[in-house]
């Protein structure tokens, strides 16, 4: 299935317009709109098939790992963990997204009206009871109080809210589609981790015979818009719960806390490699079995009798994907299947290419 390129945008009462001439904005309800466009300003009124318009004048790993939720109860016999984890995102800018990045960062330091209006207005409506404001005078005052929220509501989507409609020359349209492909079967694996934190291990035998450890999060991958962004195209978004990296036709977002970065494809390098995992949770159903260890080995790699219940649990081959590049991105995803992330690497350097 292919993206799709939308000529329109809504925010809050505001809808933005592409045409071959550029963009355009108007304003109003249903039947009735003010607006601005390329070729000036304009109104535009009518319902039911009879509408009137008229123009204003203007001016890879050898050992398998193992996943663990919380550092184990054996002292001593792993190092501790080094999380896996990317710089703050003001530091990741490049020359031609600075323009975009500023808008972004100063829409998200802007405060809400609406929660303040709420309160107000319950506030206001708690004292009325107290003053026996006769009940007939309510229900006007709560459709007021409504009317006052919605319009504040509007009003904080324009305010905190940045636009940005692309118009794709041919070539990159085939390549941003790629990337929908390959992203697309990323997300068709059963199982997507987020690896935030590894360690190392000084005795593999409590370990299941593994090397390392890792920490292991919840990420979700999906389509649509990024933060307080809207855009005439679908997005894929990766989210690891810290961030949310976003793959826009012409550079890749950032999304955290502290505000929003970019890089250029150009700059992003994604390293594919495949790794062994000790599998303690059930078997993803499309992973590959490559053999079987013990939850507690003896040196010869069989299972230690010193243990009660030490069962034999399976090594699968996973694939892992890290994203990095010079300004500080530095995030690891591991994928239950393999052989579906080269499409993703093969896409974005087409991306760098064009970009």
């Amino acid at each position: 299935m292919g993206f799709y390129i939308r000529k329109a945008l809504k925010v809050g009462p505001v809808r933005f317009n592409l045409s071959k001439s550029g963009v355009g904005l108007s304003a109003g309800i249903k039947g009735l709109r003010l607006g601005t466009g390329p070729r000036g300003n304009y109104i535009h009124m009518g319902r039911k098939g009879l509408y009137f318009r008229k123009s204003l004048n203007s001016a890879s790993q050898q050992h398998p790992l193992l996943p663990v939720n919380e550092p184990d109860t054996v002292d001593g016999l792993a190092e501790e963990f080094q999380k896996i984890e990317s710089g703050s995102s003001i530091g990741m800018v490049d020359a031609s997204s600075s323009e975009l990045l500023d808008e972004l960062n100063e829409k998200r330091k802007k405060i809400r009206i609406a929660p303040i209006t709420i309160i107000l207005c319950v506030g206001l409506l708690l004292a009325l009871v107290g003053l026996k404001v006769p009940i007939w005078a309510f229900p006007i005052l709560i459709v007021v109080s409504i009317f006052f929220i919605w319009l504040t509501s509007m009003q904080d989507a324009l305010r905190k809210t940045t636009v940005a409609f692309y118009e794709l020359e041919p070539e990159v349209e085939k390549s941003y589609q790629r990337l929908h492909d390959a992203f697309a079967e990323l997300g068709s694996c059963s199982r997507l981790w987020h690896i935030s934190a590894r360690a190392g291990v000084h005795d593999p035998k409590y370990y299941a015979g593994a090397k390392g450890l890792v920490k292991l999060d919840h990420v979700i991958l999906r389509i649509g818009a990024p933060p307080l962004l809207k855009t005439n195209l679908v997005i894929p978004l990766i989210s690891t719960g810290k961030r949310t990296l976003a793959f826009m036709p012409d550079r890749e977002l950032i999304f955290d806390n502290e505000g929003v970065g970019a890089i250029r494809y150009d700059s992003l390098n994604l390293e594919v490699t495949e790794v062994q995992f000790a599998e303690e949770d059930s078997v993803p159903q499309d992973s590959t079995i490559i053999g079987t260890t013990w939850r507690y080995v003896n040196k010869k790699g069989g299972p230690d009798r010193r243990f009660k219940d030490n069962r034999e649990i399976p090594i699968c081959a996973y694939e892992q994907l890290h994203l990095s590049s010079p300004s500080g991105l530095n995030e690891v995803i591991q994928v239950s299947r393999r052989g579906v992330a080269e499409n993703l690497r093969i896409a974005l350097a087409s991306m760098g290419e064009l970009t």
